[in-house]
């Protein structure tokens, strides 16, 4: 879907909303004839806030995160788990989704306006759900669930408090996360669209621009020294300059990436910007909007962003251009956007625009010279690295005792990879292959088979596994063995060797005594030394008990219920199993 955002001065807290949308393929536009600009006004159910406190950002809508587009708010919590969490207009419970990574514990609420709102990483449920909730595990004896339910079988009132906030799934602080989704198609929008008014008078800042190279023949002058990209200087709090004495040159076809960031009024935190245009010469030739989350496409957002810079360098670069391999609707043409056909000698006026979700908007103007073939060949040439391979085609890449298979569109561009085959690591049982580097981001799941004959201890082909090496450290990717040699499914490219893993979890019961009277719960820290936790079983005195697991302080926690909380003495049996099938077990008795 495709919107324009412009510039509100002295009356934009009357307008509360600037967004587009496409409701029904039917574009509704609101003409604000006194204003200085055009705004868009939404037709949305004016939802009420999730929790009561004031709303304060950490995250926004569409903010750039590591293959994804964030889908909602992340809303502070004052650095706290249990805050109240309340659904913001009438509706009925349409699904809970419990599990120990993502969203973690998770509510959906469907409303007769034809929306769903969803509230993920909760630290528990509330009344009706909770029971729910825990009937549910006891009768699947699952921690993890994903039930839904149909209209009328768990109705909410605007106010009821559903659960409270919490820090679960792969949140890495407390905060309620929040989305509103089109129930048709689960596709997310702006919660700020639905009755989430966040302060906000700050305009996107604009650090730098970088001129991409679109095409073989095209040529690019050089970066400043030790720089990334053309970095500017803010002339006011909207406008920007690059700095004093740059000049951009280039040669041939090209595109601009922005490195652009937003900020709100209460929050330090960087947040995404809405939508960037630019603008050759008083020409459009880009425009995109960031008002959408297709969930089936989110992985796209690899070839939006400039990953390497986004993952290695922490910078926000926005590409105005569309890579091959990218199928995100956010761009204005939809054919070839972004691509600029330079005029050798001609100077040529770029104006860039970035917008925020509460239309502030800032601009970067600079000028682009278009380059002689004489001016660009005495630019010095980069000489790829490796062999380029075409992202369109099955790429097999081999070296000897490895074997890594791209499927077609695994890549987002045709891609230089270079490989290389090392020593083996330290508690390794093969060589060190790299495949380019995890900077290097792929869309599809590829597969690597690595040789490992002679090299294992008879029957002990199920303990190996697949390791990439991240950080010096590494992350286990499973895989499974036949005739000599492991194979797992991989979604990125980087340093692969094989390890074994035979030693088990080690649990350490933590506030588990020999009276347990008056105590509301208990904790068994679990840990493992490669391949991690994969399954868990708690019974008491012989029947299954709820024991919830956080990854992220590698616990493994029961709270007394109405299933477990009996008076006497009791015998807690807990067994646990890592990926590879190691088991640990702990027995303890206790008296309640």
């Amino acid at each position: 879907m495709k919107g324009d955002f412009t510039s509100m001065t002295s009356r934009r807290t009357e307008i509360k909303h600037l967004i587009q949308n496409k409701i029904n393929n039917t574009l509704i536009f609101c003409a604000l004839q006194s204003l200085p600009a055009i705004g868009l006004a939404q037709v949305n159910p004016d939802f009420g806030h999730p929790l009561a406190l004031p709303p304060e950002v950490a995250g926004n809508f569409m903010e750039l995160r590591t293959n994804h587009f964030h889908s909602g708010l992340d809303l502070k919590t004052n650095g706290r788990i249990g805050q109240p969490v309340m659904a913001p207009a009438d509706g009925w419970v349409s699904r809970i989704n419990i599990s120990p990574v993502g969203y973690g514990k998770a509510v959906y609420i469907s409303h007769p306006s034809g929306y769903t709102t969803v509230y993920g990483h909760l630290d528990r449920l509330n009344g009706k759900l909770a029971t729910t909730l825990l009937d549910l595990q006891y009768a699947a004896r699952e921690f993890s669930i994903d039930k839904t339910f149909q209209p009328g079988e768990l109705p909410v009132k605007q106010g009821d408090i559903i659960a409270f906030s919490g820090n679960t799934g792969g949140s890495t602080a407390p905060h309620l996360h929040y989305e509103v989704r089109r129930t048709a198609d689960q596709h997310a929008l702006d919660p700020q669209a639905f009755g989430v008014h966040v302060p906000d008078n700050v305009p996107p800042t604009i650090y730098g621009i970088r001129i991409d190279a679109l095409d073989t023949l095209a040529r690019t002058s050089p970066l400043p020294a030790g720089a990334h990209g053309f970095n500017t200087t803010a002339t006011t709090d909207s406008t920007f300059a690059l700095k004093p004495g740059t000049k951009v040159s280039a040669l041939g076809t090209v595109g601009i990436s922005v490195n652009a960031i937003d900020r709100y009024t209460n929050s330090p935190n960087i947040c995404g910007i809405r939508a960037l245009s630019v603008a050759v010469d008083g020409r459009s030739v880009c425009e995109i909007t960031l008002d959408e989350v297709d969930f089936g496409v989110q992985r796209y957002c690899n070839a939006y962003m400039d990953y390497r810079l986004f993952k290695g360098g922490k910078m926000h670069y926005n590409r105005c251009y569309k890579l091959p391999n990218n199928r995100l609707m956010l761009y204005t043409p939809e054919t070839a956007p972004g691509r600029i056909i330079l005029e050798p000698g001609k100077d040529h006026a770029i104006q860039i625009v970035a917008t925020d979700a509460s239309g502030n908007r800032s601009t970067l103007n600079f000028t682009l010279h278009g380059a002689t073939a004489e001016e660009a060949a005495r630019w010095p040439a980069a000489r790829p690295q490796g062999r380029l391979y075409p992202y369109a085609s099955l790429n097999v890449i081999e070296e000897t005792g490895m074997r890594f298979s791209l499927p077609p569109n695994a890549l987002y561009q045709d891609t230089y990879l270079k490989t290389s085959r090392s020593a083996q690591p330290e508690g390794a049982l093969a060589p060190l292959f790299r495949i380019q580097d995890e900077l290097t981001p792929i869309q599809l799941s590829s597969e690597i088979t690595l040789d490992v004959t002679g090299k294992y201890p008879a029957g002990q082909a199920s303990k190996l596994l697949v390791v990439r090496r991240s950080g010096g450290k590494p992350v286990p990717e499973g895989g499974t063995f036949a005739g000599g040699k492991i194979t797992a499914s991989v979604r990125s490219l980087g340093e692969f060797t094989v390890m074994m893993d035979t030693v088990p979890p080690v649990l350490t019961p933590i506030g588990l005594t020999g009276e347990m009277k008056g105590k509301r719960s208990f904790r068994v820290r679990v840990t493992d030394n490669l391949s991690g936790v994969d399954k868990w079983a708690a019974k008491l005195d012989g029947k299954w008990i709820l024991m919830e697991y956080e990854p992220k302080a590698h616990t493994l926690q029961h709270t007394f219920d109405k299933y477990s909380d009996l008076p006497g003495t009791h015998t807690l049996e807990l067994e646990v199993s890592d990926e590879r099938g190691n088991r640990s077990r702990l027995t303890r008795t206790f008296t309640r």
